[in-house]
């Protein structure tokens, strides 16, 4: 039996029905004991649970969230100080803006204003950078 009947049986019982027949079970019945219930329903829990695919990051760039490498960091100190726009330097390290923010602070290269994390100032660099 597949995992997904598995489930929708379980289901089915926790409800109170008979997955067989479709009938209501009595109020004595044992599948309407209220441990049993908890119990159905504790299971079709975790079936559904192995049942969901693993969540996939839609919208974010490839390397949102991955370690940075000694060689991804030179590249990017080195292109924030020729100038990159934040969104250029987001794009070419396939990083979100706030990922390379958060590195470039890290670096010294920018410094975290009090408050909004979106209000960031040049600390050092290009006075561009910190903008949009």
């Amino acid at each position: 039996m597949d995992e997904a009947k598995a489930l929708n049986i379980l289901s089915t019982l926790a409800n109170g029905v008979n997955p067989v027949t479709g009938e209501v079970f009595a109020a004595d019945s044992p599948y309407q004991s209220s441990e049993v219930v908890r119990a159905l329903y504790l299971a079709t829990r975790a079936l559904e649970s192995r049942a969901k695919p693993t969540k996939v990051r839609t919208g974010l760039p490839s390397n949102a969230g991955k370690p940075w490498s000694e060689e991804d960091d030179r590249k990017l100190l080195a292109e924030f100080d020729r100038g990159s726009s934040l969104q250029d330097l987001a794009q070419a390290h396939a990083r979100t803006v706030a990922g390379i923010q958060a590195r470039l602070e890290k670096h010294g290269r920018l410094q975290p204003t009090a408050g909004s994390t979106s209000q960031r100032r040049p600390w050092r660099g290009n006075a561009q950078a910190g903008n949009g």
